[in-house]
């Protein structure tokens, strides 16, 4: 499990450990500073785990770079076969066609060695924009879930304020009587 799930997991039990507010059912009373804590730590360890990430995508370069190195050097080694093997006229039209083969098994093996690895690290590189995603879609989430908390409390701090001053205006009002 990556620190940012472990992250993720610690929010939402210090969420689920909250105090009601009183009254209510539904809205929770939290504590402001530790939140931002886990919050700013959160915040640093996502770039740490997207690099790692991207890592992993750079890493098909030097994969794609190998496999063209191989693939040179049977070309160049084909090459060089050819170069000894051309002696004389019909030794000449033997090394060709032999040249050719190994030129051409040599084009097939780089093309499916590149074709390999552009298929791996494709499929590392949607890995690891899937799982970023899911990272950043369940933080997303808490933060709604935060706000949404928040804007209950607000509401229901607000009506509260709201009835306790109508209750001394009237009483207010009624004295004036």
């Amino acid at each position: 499990m990556s620190r940012i799930e472990q992250l993720i997991d610690e929010i939402q039990e210090y969420i689920d450990g909250c105090n009601f507010q009183t009254f209510s059912h539904t809205n929770i009373v939290v504590n402001k500073e530790e939140i931002e804590e886990l919050i700013v730590e959160l915040r640093m360890r996502v770039p740490d785990e997207i690099k790692k990430y991207q890592k992993i995508i750079s890493q098909q370069d030097a994969i794609l770079n190998d496999a063209r190195q191989q693939a040179q050097g049977m070309i160049a080694d084909a090459r060089n076969q050819i170069d000894v093997l051309v002696s004389d006229q019909e030794v000449m039209q033997v090394a060709y066609q032999k040249a050719n083969e190994i030129v051409e098994e040599a084009r097939q093996q780089a093309e499916i060695i590149v074709n390999n690895a552009t298929e791996s690290a494709e499929a590392m590189k949607q890995g690891a924009y899937e799982y970023t995603d899911r990272l950043l879609e369940h933080v997303q989430n808490l933060a709604a879930e935060a706000l949404n908390n928040a804007q209950a409390i607000y509401e229901s701090q607000s009506q509260t304020f709201k009835a306790i001053y109508d209750t001394c205006n009237e009483n207010r009002e009624s004295l004036k009587d």
